[in-house]
């Protein structure tokens, strides 16, 4: 029996060292060396020299394999297409935002298609999963006496015993709720720790590799809302996928953060239902509710979330202060871009705003962080200040510049051609961004240079 090693890792980065240091050499934080103890045969073989070669990309041979369709058009829309075989996905989210529920109503779609799936849980035991499974939509159908018929659970986090299972189920696809949960018996630390974390992840990465099937990794968060364990996490795995939305909030956004095999920031728009997590057609009529009576202050934009454009209404409420100094407060939107906007209009158009409390609001929990909702913003605060409300049916696009200039957006056809499928009759938008490559029916196009411009435009 080989006898322990005693090694110090770094709880912050997980550098690990066979001697204690002052300072981690790779964050630089100080006196953050744990002390473990870890088996020799928990560590992979050793890599003897001359048994990687190098290959000339030329020669490189691409086995092309299609994608696997989820039967679920919001979440196959974040992955890029659908499951690639051999893909790692890490979700993450807060407690109660249907991370679990999500994943089982994929693997019930999985083998649908008749791929075996494997559902691993750490946290619940399989007769909860199976009254969760219940209340899915189809889990208890009679016309399909198959259904769930593929779909194996295991109720348990040691590692050794979670590879036995793999081996004799055989499975297509794998779900692992949580990766903090599972751990490894050659290793002396807790579950849940930077060293298990990391080796747990590693050991799913190359069941993933080797045999070419869809592993989803479920991931806890902590309180700023990162996925909790080491930063190499995220960087093993192939997708990172994050929950957002209001708890409070029927609808639920997942986003995609990190995307190897499609793009970036896409999102998935689903809503929270009794039969579990249904995507929603129409994303942008969730946005717009209980929006028939317009009133000062509230403008909509349309934002892009990766490929898709969102129709979002903006409210402001610009008020008098009640203490010696004027409060600025931002949800849904970026707070320096909110104090930036208010300081360019004191600038060009000789407002003074120093003594009033401004407040903005994304309706509907999303948050907008890009620069093509400048000119939604700035005119839903100026039409809180004056008292006045917008045009009705108009959607506003455009960047602003410090100097009060606005700027021409990328993928404005797409914006454009998003509002006219909403109804609305009126876009306001940058000069530069016209003619559009084509022109879009049903909406009139109305192109502004300056915010003076837009300001006489809108309250002439």
């Amino acid at each position: 029996m080989s006898k322990p090693v005693t090694v110090f890792e770094c709880q912050n980065c997980g550098y690990a060292s066979a001697k204690w240091l002052g300072r981690c050499p790779d964050c630089g934080s100080w006196n953050s060396f744990v002390e473990e103890k870890r088996s020799r045969t928990g560590e992979g073989p050793a890599v003897r020299r001359g048994e990687s070669v190098a290959t000339r990309l030329t020669d490189v041979a691409i086995e092309t394999f299609p994608r696997i369709v989820t039967r679920n058009p919001e979440f196959d829309r974040v992955l890029g297409g659908g499951l690639v075989p051999g893909a790692l996905v890490l979700l993450g989210g807060e407690p109660g935002a249907g991370k679990s529920t999500l994943l089982l109503q994929i693997a019930k779609s999985l083998q649908q298609e008749g791929r075996k799936v494997l559902y691993i849980s750490g946290e619940e035991s399989v007769q909860q999963i199976k009254i969760r499974a219940d209340r899915l939509e189809g889990a208890d159908d009679s016309t399909s006496p198959a259904s769930g018929s593929e779909i194996y659970l295991l109720a348990e986090s040691n590692l050794e015993q979670i590879l036995s299972a793999i081996e004799d189920v055989k499975p297509a696809a794998i779900v692992v709720d949580s990766v903090q949960t599972a751990y490894s018996e050659t290793l002396d630390s807790a579950p849940g720790s930077v060293s298990q974390v990391r080796h747990v992840a590693m050991q799913f990465l190359n069941i993933a590799k080797t045999r070419n099937l869809p592993v989803f990794l479920i991931g806890h968060i902590t309180k700023d809302g990162s996925i909790a364990g080491p930063k190499a996490l995220e960087h093993i795995v192939d997708v990172v996928l994050y929950f957002e939305g209001e708890r409070r909030q029927n609808h639920r956004i997942i986003r995609a953060v990190k995307n190897r095999f499609g793009a970036a920031n896409e999102v998935g728009i689903f809503e929270m239902t009794s039969r579990g997590l249904v995507p929603v057609a129409n994303p942008s009529s969730l946005f717009l509710l209980e929006r028939d009576k317009i009133s000062p202050g509230s403008a909509v934009v349309c934002a892009m979330e990766g490929t898709r454009p969102l129709l979002v209404e903006i409210q402001a409420l610009v008020v008098a202060t009640q203490y010696g100094t004027a409060r600025r407060v931002a949800t849904g939107v970026d707070y320096n871009r909110i104090t930036v906007l208010v300081a360019m209009l004191e600038k060009q158009l000789g407002i003074q705003m120093g003594g009033c409390d401004i407040y903005v609001n994304a309706a509907g929990g999303l948050e907008i962080d890009e620069p093509g909702s400048d000119l939604g913003i700035f005119a839903a605060v100026l039409s809180s200040f004056r008292n006045r409300a917008l045009p009705s049916q108009t959607v506003l696009l455009g960047e602003l510049s410090l100097s009060g200039d606005v700027r021409p957006i990328h993928q404005a056809h797409a914006r454009v051609r998003e509002a006219a499928a909403m109804g609305f009759g009126k876009c306001i938008l940058p000069a530069g961004n016209l003619p559009l490559v084509d022109p879009v029916e049903g909406i009139e196009l109305i192109s502004v240079n300056t915010v003076s411009q837009l300001s006489d435009l809108l309250f002439s």
